[in-house]
């Protein structure tokens, strides 16, 4: 398609859940208005989903649709990609050469999975025991291995934060060793995490490391993969204490990639000194471009980077860019996002954990019970309501919520 003098009322950067619903959600209140979304997949995931097939639990088909099915009514659809940002013109550069105009952009760019960066990595995922939950492809092949492992040694890992959904890495640690459990099958389960905690809010790392300790489960801080050997089933890891490393063996090793914004951000205007777009953590908008907004993974906001986190975001991006096209901004008259983020905290098979909170670890569960144990309720909103609510609340653009959440609990 060419896009030469296209020019647009709202540029949308990325089809993901971010930019449709942001889309859908202005289309709903101004129809008006020409929107047009920057996204070059044929096909739209739900990524919430591919810890339970890695589980077992669902199938990688349930969790992907077309994108052209989710792309709003009205909202037209750019398949391409962008390649560099010119806030001082209002246009977008793409891949195709092509550039594109607007009034207002809202990025939701999501972020990029660097595999690359763990030496031996890419040659070896998808065989030799190797496998990760965080691709489409990659996830039945968990579920592959959990089911012919026999016994030995389990190792999973989780980098440097920030990364998109900070329980996943567990979570399919969890199901595993429940399966093994179920099964008899012995298991030496060890965690690699580059971090010093088993999460980041003190109220649910207390009680996953006594999920961790009902397991057998071993967790080791404080080290980050750095290096795959699959042939050899051995993985190198680099001491955060010294910088020396450490090679471990293993039978299974499920790895979650380090992690980072896109490249096209980081070498942008738009981009913070650590390569995150720079918003307003509030307000969602620019801290230098009036004009545009950013939501999802690929913001410096410093909250979990979920779907849940999406769903709170994309209403407050919605008012505040209206507000700004309608000249109400100079009034105070802005929506503010308090950080929230969910994680529902998969800790075996029919048991989750809801783990709520907000900036600042500030634990504010949306029912009136403790969020530290896990419940079966929890598992069926996992495993039936959230995908729902995902397909046919949040891509439409539609501002539901459970009751408001409240601080119920101290964050230490």
């Amino acid at each position: 398609m060419s896009t030469s003098n296209n020019k647009f009322n709202v540029v949308v950067v990325g089809g993901g859940a971010g930019g449709l619903s942001v889309a859908a959600a202005l289309r709903r209140r101004r129809p008006e208005l020409d929107v047009a979304i920057v996204e070059p997949s044929e096909k739209h995931y739900y990524q919430p989903g591919w810890t339970l097939v890695g589980g077992g639990s669902m199938t990688a088909a349930q969790t992907m649709r077309y994108e052209a099915a989710c792309i709003p009514t009205g909202v037209t659809w750019l398949r391409d990609s962008v390649v560099s940002f010119e806030p001082d013109s209002n246009r977008v550069m793409l891949a195709s050469g092509e550039a594109v105009s607007y009034d207002y952009l809202v990025v939701a760019a999501g972020l990029q999975l660097d595999w690359g960066k763990i030496d031996g990595l890419p040659a070896t995922l998808g065989k030799n025991g190797v496998t990760s939950n965080y691709r489409f492809d990659l996830a039945p092949y968990t579920w592959q291995c959990i089911r012919e492992f026999t016994g030995g040694r389990a190792l999973f890992t989780q980098p440097a934060m920030p990364i998109k959904c900070a329980g996943a890495p567990q979570k399919i640690l969890y199901l595993a060793a429940d399966y093994w459990r179920q099964h008899g099958t012995a298991a030496d389960i060890q965690f690699f995490n580059q971090g010093g905690a088993m999460f980041g809010v003190p109220l649910f790392a207390r009680a996953l490391d006594q999920i961790m300790t009902g397991y057998g489960a071993k967790p080791r801080f404080g080290q980050n993969l750095v290096g795959v050997d699959g042939k050899a089933k051995t993985a190198t890891f680099q001491l955060v204490s010294d910088g020396s490393t450490v090679t471990e063996s293993f039978d299974l090793l499920h790895v979650t990639p380090p992690q980072s914004a896109p490249d096209f951000i980081k070498t942008s205007p738009l981009a913070a000194e650590s390569g995150w777009m720079d918003v307003d953590r509030h307000t969602l908008r620019h801290t230098r471009y009036a004009n545009i907004f950013g939501l999802g993974d690929c913001t410096n906001t410093p909250n979990a980077k979920t779907a849940a986190a999406v769903r709170r975001q994309f209403p407050v991006v919605v008012a505040n860019l209206l507000a700004v096209l309608d000249s109400r901004d100079n009034a105070g008259d802005l929506s503010s996002y308090d950080g929230y983020g969910g994680c529902p905290l998969t800790v075996a098979y029919g048991k989750v954990m809801m783990a709520e909170f907000r900036y600042d670890a500030e634990v504010v569960p949306s029912f009136p019970l403790d969020p530290r144990v896990p419940r079966r309720s929890y598992w069926w909103m996992k495993r039936r309501l959230f995908p729902y609510m995902y397909w046919n609340v949040i891509l439409r653009g539609r501002d539901w919520r459970w009751p408001a959440p409240r601080p119920r609990y101290n964050a230490v």
